[in-house]
């Protein structure tokens, strides 16, 4: 007989298929367990050995037979069995327990189950301590006994005991993994703050290595611009065992200036609901004032200055042929191309004078594209969107009565706000319901349900994603308020959004906001933006619909409202919610989040809000894009080819990022990213994207049988309730304004997954289109043959 005897498989082949294995839970994780394998080592068969093998047969495990030292560890590691069976009885033919410290001296053995089967020793007598066994590296004793029921018995105690949390044990191998490769910094300690694990990243976060920081107390939070109490909230929050998610200050191991972190603290339990460790998540929050520095520790910088960008070139490059093929045509797009194409070919002196007409020409109000090849096409879906949202060739209505009489929906502008009643924070954020916390943990992922969100919280979504958002970036911190001020703000915005409107209601807000907080956190941004631009963006995603009546700016001029009137028919919403939700701001000092800031801290950033609301009118919207193209993204084209050209990388990239960083051309990244979140329904999961679809649908609709019912102009005839179509509504909308401008920012930011989703959703929404043109075509031909047959009769 061979070294591994493998020719006694169990005949129970169809028991073997059922058992192929079983699910086993480990958290979140969902472990596939397979059949356990079973290596019984005996120098010859007995009734011992046969027990065991017919118990493996019984239930359904894979068992080979081995019968010396060097048959059982080929066999071993030939097939890896998750249990091992030694015959510890007889230590003539081989030595069992070099045996086993042979098996333990494998990789493979780490997870492996050693059992030691041994004399039966009469009753009256003391059995020997199992201690030696398990120094030596056994892990059960099994007292001679050849009876079958006694070894399945054995076996099933094995597989649901040992093996099942051993290959738990093994999947926490995948996890460390993942730990090692992410982003932020992780530490773990035990309950006493004594440090057990870091991460890779948080070595190169903190200065301090993995051997300096294991075995010592969590750093502390010691730093003058951290609150002097921090560490008792932090502790308060630990010891009821909820997380606390903010920001706070610590120093490198350097030394030097004190940087920011924003940080996740959650306490672990064990049995018994006592904590056994904390988990401590942050990410760095760089200042500001040191752009190089930021730059260098970007993703950005890095693949550049070590020429790792080779892979990505030919798709960037295509992106750009695509940017520069675009279906918009103005004017100044077409002189722009054609000095473009003459730089190629010309001197230096020629280049360096036809840049300066370039700047001359990109700091213009030249970029109003022709809609007359639109316009001319048969496609009243695409005619009406450009009509409706874009168009300049307003009809105003002149009927006396609507001057005096407007829609009480479209004038709506609140005399006093509603401001709730002052709630702490803390309160509010220590009595969040676990529903609530549940729906906010895929915060900064992209397929949050906010649909989810909306529900669990009754329409109070931007209240709750909000403060998680807002606080996650330090906005407090910088902003120099306290968390409650900051709550009283996000509750008063809130209550001055329609909650009836289906589309532009605060779920849309925290939509936006939540968007715009996944672009801050991709490389390049981080790379060119400084804390104020990241401020900015965030209170303007969250103001940028304030008080909207659900109506569009050419149905507010066409039926004269005060809010018309007003603003003198130029971006009257978008003026609207920006003059408004300064002025709720500053009517009270509960909710006035910028009271704190210094006179021209606030004028700069007061401004970059505007502008960012004002940015999402889409009568400017191919304005404001090709500008972004012929500016921003030519920049970074040029990062890219100095990228390929220089395998080291070249100082020119380090001044290309300087140049983003502009304040010009910060400003020009700073609309499109609101004008991309503000749009960004077409790129969510299939399920999100239907939803926004129809609700702006149906608002749509209500406007339409609101000017037929007031005798007003129809803005978008083709949102008839009787007859419009979602998904014809969805691909013009998506041809027209999406396609362009999220390639041309996909090209700046690198967003590719959602540009997957963009393309999933467009492929649903053609295929559900074609299908209705199929029925409309069927049902044209049963109608022409009735009136055939009513003919012929």
């Amino acid at each position: 007989m061979g070294n591994c005897n493998c020719t006694r498989h169990s005949n129970n082949e169809d028991l073997q298929q059922q058992n192929t294995g079983s699910e086993v839970q480990f958290g979140p994780l969902q472990l596939k367990q397979k059949t356990m394998s079973v290596l019984l080592v005996f120098s010859r068969e007995d009734a011992q050995s046969d027990g065991f093998w017919w118990a493996a047969e019984r239930g359904g495990y894979k068992c080979n037979l081995a019968k010396s030292h060097d048959g059982a560890l080929e066999c071993f590691l030939d097939k890896q069995q998750e249990v091992v069976i030694i015959d510890h009885r007889h230590n003539k033919s081989f030595d069992a327990e070099a045996l086993c410290r042979s098996i333990r001296a494998t990789k493979a053995s780490e997870h492996t189950v050693i059992v030691a089967v041994t004399k039966k020793y009469p009753l009256d007598k003391e059995e020997p301590s199992i201690l030696p066994l398990l120094k030596i590296g056994f892990n059960r004793k099994y007292s001679e006994n050849a009876n079958i029921g006694a070894c399945f018995n054995e076996l099933l105690t094995i597989e649901h005991g040992e093996v099942k949390s051993r290959s738990k044990l093994s999947a926490c191998n995948a996890l460390l993994t993942a730990l090692d490769n992410v982003q932020d910094a992780v530490e773990i300690t035990d309950e006493e703050h004594i440090i057990e694990y870091v991460n890779p990243a948080y070595e190169r976060l903190t200065g301090f290595s993995c051997e300096e920081s294991i075995g010592k107390m969590t750093r502390d939070f010691r730093s003058e611009k951290n609150k002097p109490d921090l560490q008792e909230i932090i502790n308060g929050y630990l010891k009821k065992g909820k997380y606390w998610e903010g920001t706070y200050y610590t120093r490198r191991k350097s030394g030097g200036e004190a940087i920011p972190h924003h940080c996740h603290i959650r306490p672990v339990t064990a049995s018994g609901g006592k904590i056994s460790h904390y988990v401590s998540v942050r990410s760095s929050q760089l200042d500001t004032s040191h752009l190089y520095e930021r730059l260098k520790d970007s993703e950005f910088y890095n693949q550049i200055a070590n020429g790792g960008l080779h892979g990505m070139i030919p798709r960037r490059r295509e992106s750009v042929s695509r940017i520069h093929s675009m279906m918009i045509e103005a004017p100044i797009t077409k002189v722009i191309n054609i000095i473009n194409a003459a730089q190629e070919n010309s001197s230096i002196t020629v280049a360096q004078a036809l840049d300066k007409v370039l700047d001359i020409l990109r700091s213009s109000e030249l970029y109003s594209p022709y809609f007359a090849q639109q316009m001319k096409d048969d496609d009243p879906m695409t005619s009406d969107y450009l009509g409706g949202l874009v168009s300049q060739d307003v009809k105003r209505h002149l009927n006396p009565q609507d001057v005096h009489n407007p829609s009480s929906k479209s004038a709506h502008h609140p005399s006093s706000p509603h401001i709730p009643s002052s709630l702490s924070a803390d309160t509010f954020m220590t009595t969040i319901p676990e529903n609530i916390q549940n729906a906010l943990l895929k915060e900064p992922a992209w397929d949050i349900d906010i649909f989810q969100l909306e529900k669990v919280t009754s329409k109070r979504t931007l209240v709750y994603l909000g403060m998680k958002t807002l606080m996650r970036f330090g906005v407090c911190q910088y902003l120099n308020i306290s968390e409650t001020c900051l709550l009283n703000w996000l509750q008063m915005i809130e209550s001055n959004y329609h909650s009836s409107n289906t589309y532009h209601n605060s779920t849309h807000a925290a939509d936006v906001l939540h968007c715009t907080a996944y672009f801050l956190d991709k490389q390049k941004i981080k790379a060119v933006f400084d804390e104020v631009d990241a401020i900015a963006s965030l209170i303007a995603a969250v103001i940028h619909d304030v008080d909207h009546p659900g109506r569009t700016n050419a149905f507010l001029i066409n039926s004269n409202t005060d809010l018309a009137l007003l603003y003198n028919d130029l971006a009257v919403l978008e003026s609207h919610h920006a003059a408004l939700a300064f002025q709720l701001t500053q009517r009270d000092e509960k909710v006035n989040i910028f009271k704190n800031l210094e006179r021209e801290d606030y004028r700069i950033l007061r401004h970059s809000v505007i502008d960012m609301v004002l940015a999402t009118e889409m009568k400017q919207h191919f304005e404001h894009l090709n500008k972004f193209i012929n500016s921003i993204n030519k920049l970074s084209q040029k990062a890219d080819e100095t990228s390929s050209v220089s395998g080291s990388g070249s100082p020119d990239s380090t001044v290309i990022l300087s140049q983003l960083s502009t304040p010009e051309n910060k400003m020009l990244i700073k609309r499109m990213l609101i004008k991309c979140a503000d749009v960004s329904n077409p790129l969510r999961p299939l399920e999100l994207c239907v939803e926004w679809a129809k609700r702006i649908a149906e608002e749509y609709i209500q406007q339409t049988d609101e000017e037929k019912k007031g005798g007003l102009p129809v803005v978008m005839p083709v949102f008839d309730r009787k007859t419009y179509s979602l998904p014809k509504s969805q691909t013009s909308f998506i041809d027209v304004f999406i396609n362009d401008m999220f390639d041309a920012w996909d090209y700046f930011c690198e967003i590719q997954e959602l540009m997957t989703y963009l393309q999933n959703n467009y492929q649903y929404w053609k295929e559900l289109e074609q299908k209705e043109q199929e029925m409309k075509d069927k049902n044209s031909k049963n109608d022409e043959a009735c009136d055939g047959l009513q003919g012929q009769k």
